[in-house]
């Protein structure tokens, strides 16, 4: 005995996903830029509270967002040249002298789950045609 297959319900499912990847990048891109800004603002509130010191400290940090061979990539940090952006690395690990004040990792783990969960839903959206 044969084993029967439905031509039709694989056609809709290959249409299916084609639709969702055609649509998929823009929306990936809104959810990855959505991501980077709220880690910048987290840890530029993060580092308002490092010290009157670095007062200008905060204002370096910023995302740059490109496109790249697997999608949207962003770069969050401080701006060397920017401000006090050069004290970024000083600042986050600290030195033999000063101790680390980490505001970029938190605020970066502090979006993971919710950034997680904006994919899971922008995937179950699409999937299902909303």
């Amino acid at each position: 005995m044969a084993a029967g297959f439905v031509h039709e319900e694989l056609d809709r499912w290959v249409a299916k996903l084609d639709s969702v990847l055609s649509a998929a990048p823009k929306e990936v891109t809104q959810v990855v830029a959505r991501g980077a800004l709220n880690i910048k603002k987290d840890a530029q509130a993060r580092a308002k509270r490092i010290g009157r010191h670095v007062r200008r400290y905060p204002y370096s940090i910023g995302y740059d967002l490109r496109q790249g061979l697997r999608g949207p990539v962003a770069e969050i940090g401080p701006e060397v040249g920017r401000g006090q952006g050069s004290l970024g690395s000083i600042l986050e690990n600290g030195s033999p002298t000063s101790p680390p004040h980490p505001h970029m990792l938190p605020a970066g783990q502090a979006e993971a789950p919710k950034f997680e969960r904006a994919l899971e839903d922008l995937a179950a959206r699409l999937l299902e045609g909303r």
